[in-house]
């Protein structure tokens, strides 16, 4: 074993609901489950190398509600944090170097957003071109509507293999106590309901979601001791695709390809049992499920997904903790987690772990 390999060893998620009480910088959803991975993981506070975090200013509606979330961990005695104004998954890379360089032995990420304090789909227009496109005020699902009609007028998939996304998710979902959404409906069912942007109908889309998730990586030195099964990691790249919609091909997804191919390395997908994919809507799963080049084999979001609850800025750190969680539960051997960020996914980041004897 290299001294430099790192692993997941602790994952905890609050659960994804439609609104939270309380104030927008995290700390209520952020202390219990803070609390509930270093109980797990046996990792005393003080002994937490490195904190990073993930969130938005524009989400809480003020400037650094990153720094009031510190109070969620103790800035007493000084720690070394830091933070993303991106999903935490990006966090969850910046941890990953960390450990890797040697500054750091173990670490702890987390994300958080209260999506009910606003209006999401018009918050989200502002991480758009500032010049051109967000002065429009173009919202959210109406942009990945735009996405999901690329899809379907080149014939990649269908507006029934949306829904078939949608009511599998759904199914997988009653299984998750913490998700927001679960229960069961045939696809045709969802068919009859009306567009919200169309293509896109309500079961398409993800529900606005409050919740926040924290991972525990470890360096080889320490993860054995901190879990008994860690989730090794094998693979982890992320790419960026350009944030001009009209310069890019929306049913296509380079980036993630690219970010895949690197994390894969030589063997691909091959042996991929479970995907956590975080694709917030029903197009988007099956465009990334191409892009990835996944087995038919393998199953995806048995979690439910973000079909099923997408807390912002967390629900990219989720998928990366429930693909870990089925190693070290035992139940897989390989498994592959995505991350996107920005609009009809145009950062992505790839993350493949597996298990050891």
């Amino acid at each position: 074993m290299n001294r430099t390999d790192i692993a997941v060893v602790g994952f905890a998620q609050a659960p994804q609901v439609a609104e939270t009480t309380g104030t927008t910088n995290g700390v209520e959803m952020l202390v219990p489950i803070i609390t509930e991975v270093l109980e797990t993981t046996g990792l005393p506070r003080r002994e937490v190398g490195f904190w990073c975090s993930g969130s938005s200013d524009y989400l809480a509606g003020r400037a650094f509600s990153f720094v009031s979330a510190v109070d969620a961990i103790g800035a007493v005695p000084p720690i070394v944090e830091s933070h993303v104004e991106a999903d935490a998954a990006w966090a969850f890379y910046e941890a990953w170097v960390k450990i890797r360089t040697g500054q750091a032995r173990t670490a702890a990420v987390y994300g958080f957003g209260k999506s009910s304090a606003g209006d999401l789909r018009r918050v989200l227009a502002l991480q758009l071109d500032p010049y051109t496109v967000a002065p429009l005020w173009p919202d959210a699902v109406s942009v990945a509507a735009l996405q999901a009609r690329a899809g379907l007028d080149a014939g990649l998939w269908s507006e029934k293999d949306m829904a078939e996304v949608a009511a599998r998710s759904r199914a997988d979902a009653i299984a998750n106590p913490y998700a927001q959404l679960g229960d069961q409906v045939d696809a045709a069912t969802l068919l009859d309901q009306p567009y919200v942007a169309e293509p896109l109908r309500a079961h398409d889309c993800p529900p606005v979601t409050d919740g926040a998730a924290v991972v525990v990586l470890a360096a080889a030195s320490a993860a054995e001791d901190l879990c008994e099964h860690p989730a090794w990691i094998t693979g982890l790249e992320h790419r960026i695709d350009s944030p001009v919609l009209g310069a890019r091909e929306l049913h296509r997804s380079p980036s993630t390809a690219a970010a895949a191919a690197a994390a894969c390395g030589d063997i691909g997908t091959d042996g991929v049992q479970v995907a956590e994919l975080h694709a917030p809507f029903s197009s988007q799963e099956l465009l990334l499920r191409r892009e990835v080049g996944l087995p038919d084999s393998a199953r995806v979001n048995p979690s439910g997904g973000p079909l099923c609850g997408n807390p912002m800025f967390a629900a990219g750190l989720t998928r990366i903790g429930e693909a870990a969680s089925r190693v070290m539960d035992g139940s897989a051997d390989r498994v592959l987690a995505h991350a996107t960020n920005g609009p009809a996914l145009q950062q992505n980041l790839v993350c493949v772990m597996e298990g050891r004897d």
